[in-house]
C-alpha cells in the first residue's frame, strides 16, 4: 500500500527522503521549489546525485512534485499566463531532473472571463509547456478543485475538456483530492456514491489516468465549494471515504498522500497513517 504525506525539503531536496522513512511512509509529495516564488535557482548536480542516493538508500518511490500555487493557467491576463506557462515549464524541467511521477497542480481560475475561455486558455499553456518540455516522461497531473471562486476543474466535465483539448494527452493524468472533491459536490461517503463516482471517473476520464490521491478530509460540507483540509475522519468526510479508496483493488498502485495540516514534529501525519492503515481490511 503506497501511503505517504507532503514532506518539506528544508536543508536540501535529499532531506525529505529522511524526513519520510522517520514517520514510515513509502511515498511523499514535495515542492521543488519555494512554492511562493516564480523563479528560484535549479538545484545543483550535487544536490540531485544526494536525491538519487538517498531515494536508492529509503526505497521511497514514487515521489510527486506539487507545482507553485502562483500559477494560473486559466487567467485572461496575457502577462500572467506567460509567466504561469513558463513556471509550470520549470516545475516540469526540475521534476524530470529528479525522475518523478509527476508534477500536481491546479488547472486555474477564469477571473471574470468565463469557464469556456478559461478551459481554453488552460489548454493552451499546457501545449506551450508540453512544447517546450518535448520527451519528458514526468507527467502532468491536473488536480480536481473545490471550484472556490472562479477555480476552474472542479467537475469531472472540466477535466476531460482539457484532457480532449490538448495536443499530447498522453502527458496528462490526474491527481484526484477527497477535500475538493466533496466541496465540489460529489459525495464519496456511502459504497453507493462512491461507486457513482468513480464509474463516472472512469467512464469520463479513465481510471489508468488516476495516478495520484490527495487525501485530506474537508472542514466544509458537500458541494460547499470551499477548500478547508481536515485531519481524516474528523471532518465532513468523515472515515468510509477513505476506507472505500484504500480497500479498492484499482488503486493498490496510487500514491496516497496526505495533505493535511501538520506541525514541524509531523505527530499529526502520524496519527493520521495510523488511522488510515487501521482502515484497511486484511
Amino acid at each position: 500500500m503506497l501511503l505517504g504525506a507532503h514532506m518539506s525539503v528544508a536543508g536540501g531536496l535529499s532531506s525529505a527522503f529522511e524526513r519520510a522513512q522517520s514517520i514510515g511512509i513509502n511515498t511523499m509529495q514535495i515542492f521543488t521549489k519555494n512554492q511562493n516564488r516564480w523563479q528560484q535557482k535549479p538545484a545543483a548536480p550535487e544536490e540531485i546525485e544526494r536525491w538519487f542516493k538517498a531515494q536508492k538508500e529509503t526505497g521511497i518511490a514514487p515521489v510527486v512534485a506539487h507545482a507553485a500555487y502562483l500559477i494560473n493557467l486559466g487567467t485572461g491576463d496575457d502577462e500572467l499566463w506567460r509567466k504561469s506557462v513558463a513556471a509550470l515549464a520549470d516545475e516540469l524541467a526540475r521534476a524530470e531532473q529528479l525522475a518523478l511521477l509527476g508534477v500536481v497542480f491546479h488547472p486555474g481560475a477564469h477571473m471574470g472571463a468565463g469557464e469556456e475561455a478559461g478551459l481554453a486558455r488552460i489548454v493552451a499553456g499546457l501545449d506551450a509547456c508540453h512544447a517546450s518540455t518535448a520527451g519528458y516522461k514526468t507527467l502532468t497531473l491536473v488536480e480536481n478543485t473545490a471550484g472556490q471562486g472562479s477555480a476552474l476543474g472542479f467537475t469531472f466535465e472540466h477535466l476531460l475538456a482539457i484532457l480532449e483539448g490538448v495536443k499530447e494527452p498522453e502527458r496528462v493524468a490526474f491527481c484526484f483530492d477527497t477535500c475538493h472533491a466533496l466541496a465540489a459536490g460529489y459525495d464519496i461517503r456511502t459504497p453507493q456514491t462512491y461507486t457513482e463516482t468513480m464509474d463516472k471517473f472512469d467512464r469520463l476520464l479513465g481510471l489508468a489516468r488516476l495516478r495520484c490521491f490527495h487525501f485530506n478530509d474537508s472542514k466544509k460540507g458537500l458541494g460547499s465549494h470551499v477548500d478547508r483540509h481536515d485531519h481524516i475522519g474528523t471532518g465532513e468526510l468523515g472515515l468510509a471515504p477513505f476506507g472505500f479508496v484504500l480497500n479498492d483493488p484499482r488503486f493498490a498502485g496510487v500514491p496516497k498522500i496526505l495533505e493535511t495540516p501538520k506541525s514541524e514534529d509531523m505527530h499529526e501525519d502520524v496519527e493520521n497513517l495510523r488511522v488510515l492503515r487501521a482502515l484497511i481490511e486484511p
